[in-house]
Parts: structure tokens; C-alpha cells; sequence
């Protein structure tokens, strides 16, 4: 049966046949995900590395002893009264905390002109009881080629809308969202109306113009806010509204409450609007002129996931190096923040996670900040840092070894990744693609 007889006389556009078939050939070419790893059941010793352990400090000739999923050990002594199964000596590598994707829709998004693959957007404008965590694809083609590189946690997150829902953490190793869920809908995600409306895009910018309509948004949100405010203080109401009782947890300080947002005037704008709802714990996501407003960011206790740093700056006036420097602004004046890749081509650029933090290296920060701006930092965002986000004695063995620097994209070798313990299998269909032509031309690979 020809392609065309599958679909039959449906009517479809050019460009969504041609999407179908891409993803047809896609998913065909990659084969199957590998399969979710096996819960630890034997102790393991790796010795002889050099340990980040992701808090700013380096331990040289390291070991990371774990049993059951947990760190037993994670120094450079030897703990004789605990006795392990295994024990591995990998001298010269370097191990990393694993590496988190927030505010991500890896897992949402497989292909870009389908429509169909994409569930991280809801229609309507106010959303905060929609969870994209039960949307969440653990069998997503795009998440082994990000694990390859050393992300292993990723904040699931919508889009779209004024209130675009809720996010969740999860862990890149599952078989499906219930399996791979770490900290559910743990905040609500605003689109904070903008103050100007930037027209035309990054090739072809056109002048800016001031919102008309700004007033009437951020009274609309200030409405939304107060009515779920009003209901939160009701333990019992006799009718249940589900955007609202998704909103409690925001004003109890249970959830975070992030705020996308990027011009000065509209971070200062959305700094006044949660200190006018009494709201505890604000992030900033996007930020690129969080290094304007630093003071007020510090005062108020609140974190910036910046913007993909591998970016081009909003102003004309900036310099051109903004975007890779903001990091180290944010840093010298003591702001936590962390690294996000929201953007074009958004899920599979995730793999670059790495990468967005070597640049910020080579822009101001210590190589220990680089690597906490992916791991603890984030980790402290989102609520989890007493769980993982460091390679230290009784959090999660969720950890990965590398031949050279995993920040460096000419270095980053995986060799080696856990999970809670579990030994993750390191394959995409990008490199049994590439192992299945270098065979064919006798062409030696890094594993041969």
C-alpha cells in the first residue's frame, strides 16, 4: 500500500504530510528507546577520578561509593568499614553531578511542524490547573541524545497563555510519567504582560512600540490573582474551582511561582505584583536584563532562570557578548540562578546544556560556578537540593563520569551515567547511526 492510500482522501497540508512522513522516517532511522534501567542491587566503588562535586568544591583522586541508590561515600579517603561488590578504578575521569533542564518542554515537542507531537500548549489564557507532567513522552526520541550529555533531570513545563499551568520535575529514565515523576506540579508558570511589543524577528527586527493594551492585561492578571487569593483562604469551599485550588500552593509557599519576563520595566513590574499579593517564592525565568535590577532581585530573595545564553542581545545599544556574560553579572552580585535553553528548536537543543555553561566559563564564571549554574543551583530552584544536585553522602546517586571536560564540547565523553543508582545505557539513534557508517568505511570510532 502506497503512503498516500494510508491517509486515504483526508485532506492535509503539504507541510504536515511532509512532517508525518519525516516523523515516520525519524522514528524508523532511531529504532527503539533504550529501556528503563534496573534498580541498583549491588554496592559500587568507583575510585581514581576527580569529583565536581557541584556545591564549588573539587575532590582530586576521588571515590563515589553508593548503595541502593544513595552516596555512601564521595571523598578522597578510604572507608574501610564499608565493603563493596563492586569496585571500578576509572583514573583521570571526572565525575559531575547530573545536569538539569528547567523550563524545559523536552518530552512535550518531538517534531516541530507537527502539531500533533507537540502537547506543552492548552488553548485559553488562564491555565494554572493544567499539568504537563502527565503529557510528559518518557519514550521521546530526543531524550537519549540529551542523557548522552549529561542532562538527567528536566523541570516539564507549559507554555502558552497568560497562566500556562503547572510544571513538574522529572528524572530522564522511566517508563512513564508516574515512573519518572520526582516533585509534582511544584509551581505555576505566568507570562507577565509585556511593556513593549517587539515586531519583526532576529534578521529583520522592526522598531519596537509600546503595549496599548498593558494596563488592561496586568489589571486582568491582578483580578485573576485576587479572586484565587479570596478563594485560597477557603479550606472547604462548597464549590471546588480547579484553576483555583491549583493556585493555593502559591500563596502558602508551597509552590514557586514563576514569572516570565525579560525587560527591566517588567521585572521591576512583577517584583511590585508579588509583593502586592504577598506571594513567597518568585523565579524569574528569561531575565536578560536581570543584571539591571540586581539590588532588587537580592532584597526580594528572588532566582533568575536565565535565557539561553547562546542568544543575541534584545537592544541594539548592548554589547554583542550580553547574553554569555550575564551569568557572571548575576554571580558577582550574589544572585542564584541557573541556565534554561528556552528557544528555537527548544527539545532537541536541551543537549546543549552543557555547552550553554562552558560559554558562561569563558565568560566570567569559575569553572565550579559553571557547573553549579546546571546542577545545585538548579536544584535549589526547584526545591530539591536536599535530594540531589551535588555528589555528596546520602543524596541520590544520580551522577555521571567523563573522559575530559563536560563542559567543553570538544571533551564531554560520557562513559558512564546513574540514576538513583541505576546504570543508565548510553545510546541514541544519532550514534548507531554514526557507529553503523563508520563500520561500513572502516572509519575508527572513539569505542573501537
Amino acid at each position: 500500500m502506497g503512503l498516500f492510500s494510508i491517509f486515504g482522501f483526508m485532506k492535509i497540508k503539504t507541510s504536515v504530510l511532509l512532517s508525518l512522513i519525516f516523523g515516520l522516517l525519524f522514528n524508523i532511522c532511531l529504532g527503539q528507546n533504550p529501556v528503563p534501567a534496573a534498580k541498583q542491587t549491588k554496592s559500587i566503588l568507583i575510585s581514581g577520578i576527580t569529583i565536581h562535586v557541584g556545591n564549588g568544591k573539587v575532590i582530586e583522586n576521588g571515590k563515589i561509593g553508593f548503595k541502593d541508590g544513595k552516596i555512601m561515600q564521595a571523598s578522597n579517603k578510604a572507608d574501610e568499614t564499608i565493603k563493596y561488590d563492586t569496585v571500578i578504578n576509572l583514573s583521570g575521569a571526572q565525575a559531575y553531578p547530573a545536569f538539569f533542564a528547567p523550563n524545559s518542554i523536552l518530552g512535550l515537542d518531538e517534531i516541530d511542524e507537527a502539531r500533533p507531537t507537540q502537547d506543552f500548549r492548552d488553548v485559553a489564557g488562564y491555565n494554572p490547573h493544567v499539568r504537563a507532567l502527565i503529557a510528559f513522552n518518557t519514550d521521546s526520541k530526543i531524550i537519549p541524545t540529551v542523557r548522552t550529555n549529561g542532562v538527567l533531570y528536566e523541570q516539564v513545563t507549559p507554555r502558552g497563555g497568560i497562566i500556562s499551568g503547572s510544571s513538574s520535575v522529572v528524572a530522564l529514565d522511566g517508563w512513564n510519567w508516574e515512573d519518572a515523576a520526582v516533585k509534582t506540579d511544584e509551581g505555576v508558570h505566568v507570562n507577565f504582560p509585556k511593556s513593549i511589543q517587539k515586531n519583526g524577528w532576529w534578521a529583520e527586527p522592526k522598531p519596537a512600540e509600546s503595549n496599548k493594551k498593558y494596563d488592561e492585561n496586568l489589571n486582568e492578571l491582578k483580578k485573576f490573582f485576587a479572586d484565587a487569593k479570596a478563594y485560597s483562604l477557603e479550606k472547604n469551599p462548597e464549590e471546588k474551582n480547579l484553576r483555583f485550588e491549583a493556585m493555593r500552593g502559591i500563596f502558602d509557599g508551597t509552590k514557586n511561582l514563576y514569572i516570565h519576563a525579560n525587560e527591566e520595566k517588567d521585572i521591576i513590574a512583577a517584583i511590585n505584583f508579588v509583593n502586592q499579593f504577598q506571594i513567597k517564592k518568585m523565579v524569574l525565568v528569561g531575565g536578560s536584563e536581570s543584571w539591571r535590577v540586581t539590588k532588587m532581585l537580592k532584597q526580594n530573595n528572588i532566582s533568575v532562570m536565565i535565557d539561553r545564553v547562546h542568544s543575541l542581545p534584545d537592544r541594539e545599544q548592548d554589547d554583542v557578548d550580553l547574553p554569555y556574560k550575564l551569568p557572571y553579572l548575576l554571580q558577582k552580585d550574589s544572585i542564584l540562578f541557573c541556565l534554561q535553553n528556552q528557544g528555537d528548536m527548544e527539545a532537541m537543543q536541551t543537549r546543549n546544556i552543557p555547552f550553554l555553561a562552558g560559554t558562561a566559563r569563558t565568560y566570567g564564571l569559575t569553572n565550579e560556578q559553571a557547573v553549579a549554574a546546571v546542577s545545585y543551583n538548579a536544584a535549589k530552584i526547584l526545591g530539591i537540593d536536599k535530594q540531589t544536585g551535588t555528589i555528596e553522602e546520602g543524596k541520590d546517586a544520580s551522577f555521571f563520569i567523563s573522559t575530559g571536560d563536560a563542559l567543553d564540547m570538544r571533551t564531554n565523553n560520557i562513559i558512564v551515567t546513574y540514576i538513583n543508582g541505576k546504570n543508565l545505557r548510553l545510546t541514541n539513534g544519532q550514534q548507531e547511526l554514526y557507529k553503523k557508517y563508520a563500520n561500513k568505511y572502516k572509519i575508527k570510532t572513539q569505542t573501537q
